[in-house]
């Protein structure tokens, strides 16, 4: 989810700048079904949804995929993903003349970033900017120094109902969880944030997850408070989007979460255990300063994985390193600036 809506600023600016100069590049995204919310509202920006689990399953099904894209007459292909199936899909389209480019992920480089000896620990290009590279082979500039972002949504009655009214709210997203334990905050610690963050009046909080398991652990953590809203399981995902645009900051581990407020411009507080922002995962256009990391002092070895999908004997505890008080404190400060 997240290497999708780190796609989404790159795409809108490429629009926009090149309408600004008079040109027309219609985009065609071609992922799941899911992500279209991702891409609403862009001009000249269609979304092919892919079916993975009938039509375009398997070998076959890319080829499938292959010719009913043929039938879009396209001019080039961006393959922002660079898997098996893209790059087979891409080469398809190469053999039969169409120009076609793809993200370099620069593995090599997270690889020295993050492993146990000679690590090589120096910020590497952000996923972002290696989209725009991988635009910039097929011909095309995107300037992202002055990023433009959506308007807040407008919050329908449905949403109004769960979310309550803004007035004079601070709304505070929190999305405690993430694909891996090893980027996930310690719930009694989380616990403790939401206390602190709740005690404000004028504070209303929207703790987002999904799932039987997740929704359970986010109930906990309001203890039935007023002004905290338990979002997992009460909105459809695009409504999220639109709940999500329209607050003031969000708290997120490294996760999709993140890279969802970021694109639609909302302020992000990351915490980092396992993960670290040099690898390139860094919200999109969030200063460094609000990527809360785990202390490489007491953890030298620190990051231990690209992904969070690699145990460290000794580590389990990494992210009990980074404070509640800091926490709180960064939400306030970027909240009343």
């Amino acid at each position: 989810m997240g290497d999708v809506a780190m796609t989404v600023p790159v795409i809108r600016a490429m629009v926009a700048q090149s309408r600004s100069l008079g040109t027309t590049v219609k985009i065609t995204i071609v992922s799941r079904p899911f992500f279209k919310p991702f891409f609403d509202g862009i001009p000249n920006v269609d979304f092919f949804a892919v079916d993975v689990k009938e039509r375009h399953k398997g070998f076959f099904g890319l080829l499938k995929l292959y010719s009913d894209l043929k039938k879009i007459n396209i001019d080039a292909v961006a393959d922002l993903h660079n898997v098996l199936r893209s790059q087979i899909i891409r080469t398809l389209f190469l053999l039969s003349g169409i120009k076609v480019a793809a993200t370099d992920k620069g593995r090599a480089e997270k690889k020295a970033l993050t492993r146990a000896e000679n690590k090589v620990f120096q910020p590497l290009k952000t996923m972002v900017e290696r989209h725009v590279e991988t635009f910039k082979k097929l011909g095309f500039s995107v300037d992202l120094s002055l990023p433009n972002f959506p308007e807040k949504a407008f919050l329908s009655e449905e949403i109004l109902r769960i979310s309550g009214k803004k007035d004079n709210f601070k709304w505070i997203g929190i999305a405690p969880f993430a694909q891996y334990e090893s980027k996930v905050y310690p719930l009694d610690l989380m616990q403790n944030v939401v206390d602190n963050l709740a005690l404000k009046s004028n504070t209303k909080i929207f703790l987002f997850g999904g799932g039987k398991e997740e929704t359970e652990k986010l109930n906990t953590l309001a203890k039935q408070r007023e002004n905290i809203v338990v979002v997992a399981g009460k909105l459809k995902f695009n409504q999220e989007l639109q709940l999500i645009s329209n607050l003031d900051i969000m708290l997120s581990m490294d996760s999709g979460n993140a890279h969802i407020a970021a694109m639609l411009g909302i302020k992000v507080i990351t915490l980092w255990g396992a993960t670290h922002p040099f690898a390139g995962f860094a919200p999109f256009n969030q200063p460094l300063e609000n990527c809360l990391t785990s202390d490489r002092e007491k953890y030298p070895l620190l990051p231990t994985s690209v992904y969070g999908n690699k145990k460290v004997e000794g580590y389990e505890d990494v992210m009990r390193s980074i404070s509640v008080e800091s926490i709180v404190k960064k939400i306030n400060l970027v909240l009343n600036h």
